[in-house]
């Protein structure tokens, strides 16, 4: 089993910064990958960004340079550093590790409003 704990959501103005935090504890090792999706209301959960423990990042294609996806190995956490946020990346912000089986976590809530 592995347990996923997110932090760093809240609420910003268009043009604002968020950085979210996911731990990962339990039977985690480096060849999980870790990652981001999200999911707003009314829509189907969507790639936001993945990475391996080597840093091979992928992400979904609205990012546009604006985020960042980046790991810490050792401390078994992944970060999303986001910028240029705009009202459409409003949504529930969900941590995963994915490996022989996916796990999620329980999502943050991530608002850009004026």
């Amino acid at each position: 089993q592995v347990q996923l704990v997110e932090s760093g959501g809240g609420s910003v103005p268009p043009g604002g910064s968020l950085r979210l935090s996911c731990a990962a504890s339990g039977s985690i090792s480096p060849n999980y990958v870790l990652g981001w999706y999200r999911q707003a209301p009314g829509k189907e959960r969507e790639l936001v960004a993945t990475t391996t423990s080597g840093g091979t990042a992928v992400y979904g294609d609205y990012v546009r340079g604006r985020f960042t996806i980046s790991r810490d190995n050792e401390k078994n956490t992944v970060y999303l550093q986001m910028s240029s946020l705009e009202p459409e990346d409003t949504a529930v912000y969900y941590c995963l590790a994915r490996w022989l089986t996916l796990y999620w976590g329980e999502g943050v809530q991530v608002t850009v409003t004026s």
